[in-house]
Order: C-alpha cells, then structure tokens, then sequence
C-alpha cells in the first residue's frame, strides 16, 4: 500500500510539473537583444528547454551567448537548455515541427510581420517585440494576423516593457485622481494635451556589456525607420494612460496632423565600433553620403489626435550617449488642474522623475494617501512649481527588468484566456498611428 502511495504522489507531483511547464518557448530567428531579455528570468509555467531556429551566423551567436550568460550569472542564474537548429530553411522546419507552443519574436523586422502571421497560420501563439510592423502594407497584414488568431483561439500579443516603469505608472495612476489632476485637456497642435519624447543611442550597455549590433539595424528597410520602431512604445503610452481600459477605434478615433521624420549620421568608423564588422554591407550603400556616413533614418516626429485629444511623440537617436549619461524620457500630461511631468535630465541624475505642477497641496497629499495602499513609502518634496514624488528605490526596476514583467502578464493571459478586450483594437490602434505617420513623413520628405 505504501509504495502505490508514494506512486500515485510521484505521479501526481509529476503531473504537477508538466502542468506548472505547460509552455514551450520557440525563438525564431533572434536577431535583437531584446530576445535574450524574456529569457533573463525563468517561468514556473515554461519549459527550461527552448528550441532556436535561426541561420547560422553572428546574429544568432550573440543570442546564444546572452543566454549562457543568463545561466552563468553570479546572482539570479537561470537554467534555460536551447535546442538549435540552425539552417537556410529555418522557418519551414520550425512550423513542421512545431516543439513548441509560443513563438518569441525579435528582430528582423523586415521579416517579422510574415512570421507573425505564418506562426498563427500553423496554430501557434506569438509573444513579439515591437514592432509588429513598418510599413502600411505590413499593418494589413498584422489585421489579418489578430482576425485568424481570434478564430484559432491563439495569443497575439506585444512586448510593451515601458507600461511597467514605476514614473510612467504613478503619472497614469495619478492622472486618474480628479481631486488633483481634474480631467485631460484636449490641448493644440502648438501646445499638445500630452507629450513623450525619448532620446536613444546606438551605443549602448546591455547586461554590463557594450551591446554588438547587427549591421542590418542601420538598414531601415530592415529594422524600420525611428517613426515606427521606438515610437511604438511612445504611442501606446498615450493609449494606455490617456485612455486606461478603454478601446480605441483606428477608422474613427485617430486623426493623423503632422509627421515627419529625419536622419542621423553615423561614421564608418562608428558602424564598425558598434557592429564589429570589418566593412560596411553594400546594402547601406543608398544610404551612404560623400562623406562615407550612413543616414539612419531613425528620427521621427508625430502630430495627432486621439478622440479628439492632441498628442505629440517624438524619438530622436545619437550615436553614444556622454559619460555617465543614457537613454532619455519626456513626458507630460495636461489635466485641468494639475500637469504631471516625468523628466529624465541632468539635473535628475538621468534617473526618471515624477513631477506635480499646479493643484493643491491637500490634493497632492491626498493622491498620495491613496496610492500608498498600493505603493508603500511613497511621499512629496516642495519645489518651486508643485511637488516631486519620492519613489522608494525598491520600486525603480531598470528596463531589462521589466521584460520579466510584461512576460509574466503574456502568461498570465495565455494560462487564464483574460486578456482585455481593449488590448487588441488597442494594438492595431497603434500600429495604424505609427504606419501611417510613416507614410505621411515619406510624402513630406
């Protein structure tokens, strides 16, 4: 009797497992570091073994050795076991065997649109990074994507790391507080309801290292101009917290009124730097002025409307950022009692800031009480135009961390089948703001 018990526990307790590790992660063709990242932290619900499909080269090189870094770290080690295939036929040998049941997207983004719809084709979910598309073309084709997804039951989601950045959190939440903020204003073109702006660099550290770019990054046929890739992230923000848990119509919603785009040079000697290639890929020959400096289109501007609300965004990228400095963010929304700031400069260490100006300090106090059920130690330093809010460094995550976050709400849904309904029109909402401000900026060039 005994050993039938233990039996039956051990069965159980297995079946337990295979439950808790129902998942199993498909890398196709990583070509962006942001790939690695997902796989920075391990899931309960996921499988440690994840199979690769990819050509053989640099690209996927730098990938497997981002993940035995992840499982080598002195702190926080994962245990991931990649199973790779690699091969010119990649992508028909991963939808024939099928290992797995969520396929992880980042990189070519040139290419990632039709693997998004071809994984869905074949019955498979898909957890991208953005963005989902570049192009107008490429929009139609994500709407065909979420339509056969919705009809197969499958999750079609994408990786919107900013929405868990504890500043832009607290200006949603506090947004959201009529004692202090009252209600967004509908603004101008001149003077916009809400503002994000973000300074990238090509030269950057990725976990403790000077991150290799491919050399197709700089290609925007490839990698997509700046007006569709970063402003993605820039874009939803708007969306999320203009209009939280709401749906946005693209065909009635948005009103596109201005967009632009423009680029920035980058030397020979910078290319080779940050790609460590020894020459320069003849793609980027079209790009490439009498001065031998690629112009990455990577610049991009968008004036618009979002019911009726006007919102600006803007991502502007430099080569390296100066010493002891970084990746940037600006943001304001203007309520009709208060404004909320985020400000990421150096005056504020290059750390991102809450701000409050304007309302009342029993207002500000009060947004304070109430949010502290949730976010305990936060509080407010006086300053000449309102209150700063003093966050707990306990609650300040960097954004590799937030890839663990946004992948846990991925499955999370995918385990309950509780998405909100507003994420998909909200997706195709905002991939439509991006593809047409795109081509709007390609007529006015």
């Amino acid at each position: 009797m005994k050993s039938k018990i233990v039996s039956w526990m051990g069965m159980s307790i297995l079946g337990l497992q295979l439950q808790a590790q129902s998942v199993k992660l498909i890398t196709l063709d990583p070509g962006h570091f942001h790939a690695a990242l997902v796989q920075k932290s391990m899931y309960p619900q996921v499988d440690p073994t994840v199979f690769v499909y990819a050509k053989k080269g640099t690209d996927l090189n730098l990938h497997l050795d981002k993940i035995k870094g992840y499982n080598a770290a002195s702190t926080g080690a994962t245990s991931w076991k990649e199973q790779v295939y690699e091969g010119d036929d990649y992508l028909q040998k991963m939808l024939s065997e099928k290992k797995g049941n969520v396929v992880v997207l980042a990189g070519n983004n040139q290419l990632k649109t039709d693997y998004i719809l071809q994984s869905i084709q074949s019955g498979l979910n898909v957890f991208a990074d953005k963005p989902m598309v570049i192009n107008e073309k490429g929009f139609l084709k994500l709407k065909s994507a979420f339509e056969l997804a919705q009809q197969k039951k499958l999750l079609l989601y994408d990786i919107m790391t900013e929405r868990y950045e504890i500043t832009t959190i607290l200006q949603r939440a506090l947004s959201m507080d009529q004692g202090l903020f009252g209600t967004l204003q509908k603004g101008t073109l001149e003077q916009p309801a809400v503002t994000k702006e973000s300074v990238h660099h090509f030269y950057k550290y990725v976990s403790g290292s000077v991150l290799t770019r491919p050399g197709w990054f700089f290609d925007v046929a490839q990698e997509g101009e700046g007006i569709v890739d970063v402003t993605t992230h820039l874009v939803d923000l708007v969306q999320w917290e203009c209009f939280p848990n709401k749906v946005i119509d693209y065909k009635k919603d948005i009103q596109l009124k201005t967009a632009k785009s423009w680029a920035t040079p980058i030397s020979a000697a910078q290319f080779k730097e940050v790609t460590k290639l020894a020459e320069v890929p003849s793609y980027l020959g079209k790009y490439t002025d009498a001065k031998k400096d690629i112009n990455v289109m990577c610049n991009g501007e968008i004036n618009y409307t979002i019911n009726g609300v006007h919102a600006k965004v803007s991502v502007i990228w430099n080569y390296k950022a100066p010493e002891g400095t970084g990746d940037t963010h600006y943001s304001i929304m203007r309520g009709t009692k208060a404004n909320l700031i985020i400000k990421q400069g150096a005056e504020q260490m290059f750390k991102p800031t809450l701000y409050i100006e304007g309302g009342t300090a029993a207002a500000a106090e009060q947004a304070m009480v109430s949010l502290a059920k949730e976010f305990k130690g936060l509080s407010l330093k006086k300053n000449d135009k309102g209150w700063e809010v003093m966050i707990p460094e306990s609650y300040k995550e960097g954004h590799e961390s937030h890839f663990a976050r946004v992948t846990e709400k991925y499955l999370g849904y995918l385990a309950n089948k509780n998405m909100p309904a507003w994420e998909i029109p909200n997706m195709l909402a905002k991939y439509y703001t991006t593809t047409q401000a795109q081509k709007m900026a390609s007529k006015n060039k």
